[in-house]
């Protein structure tokens, strides 16, 4: 068994290691940070979509703005878009689960928004549903992938594609990512007094 973590470990160690070396990706990484700061100076909100792991990344990420990331400081607009249960389960019973993240899109963003969806497989019909609208309304939109990208790789404005084609490694360099990016937008809106 042991083995069998330090080889977990190890493939982890190793995706993150790709990433690192991966200037394109970490370019990407930068500008979608700018853009996110550019968004909340404009009055916008970050929105961000997905399922099952990748929702409750979502969920976790969409937190980190707007509770709080390293210090105490004004909460950031940002929310996942999977959390009202009621909401979900009757679009999905009277449309269909393929709408879910659509139909909130359509109610919710402005052109000053983001939305951000989180798929390994990017393939996701729901979170690809979701970016089409989006990009309707003008809205910037970013996707989070493993390796290949999938759909999303032709409709998203800005692609985040991880390195793998293994699920857990991909939602984990997700969420690391992901803390980057929120740790970066807490310290530019919200500079510490030194």
């Amino acid at each position: 068994m042991k083995e069998q973590i330090l080889s977990a470990f190890q493939k982890s160690i190793q995706t993150k290691q790709q990433i690192v070396s991966n200037l394109e990706l970490i370019s990407k990484v930068e500008f979608i940070t700018q853009k996110i700061i550019e968004c909340y100076k404009n009055k916008g909100k970050v929105l961000w979509c997905g399922n099952g792991g990748s929702a409750a990344d979502a969920q976790h990420l969409a937190a980190e703005l707007s509770g709080r990331f390293y210090y105490d400081r004004q909460p950031l607009y940002s929310e996942a878009l999977h959390v009202n249960t009621s909401y979900i389960t009757a679009v999905a019973n009277d449309y269909s689960y393929d709408e879910i993240f659509a139909r909130l899109v359509k109610a919710m963003m402005q052109p000053q928004d983001i939305l951000i969806g989180l798929s390994t497989s990017g393939n996701s019909r729901n979170v690809t549903n979701a970016i089409i609208e989006a990009k309707k309304i003008g809205s910037l939109t970013i996707g989070f992938t493993g390796e290949s990208g999938g759909k999303m790789k032709e409709i998203v404005d800005i692609l985040i594609n991880v390195p793998s084609n293994d699920t857990p490694r991909i939602q984990e360099s997700h969420i690391m990512i992901g803390h980057t990016i929120c740790q970066l937008v807490e310290e530019h809106l919200f500079p510490k007094n030194k």
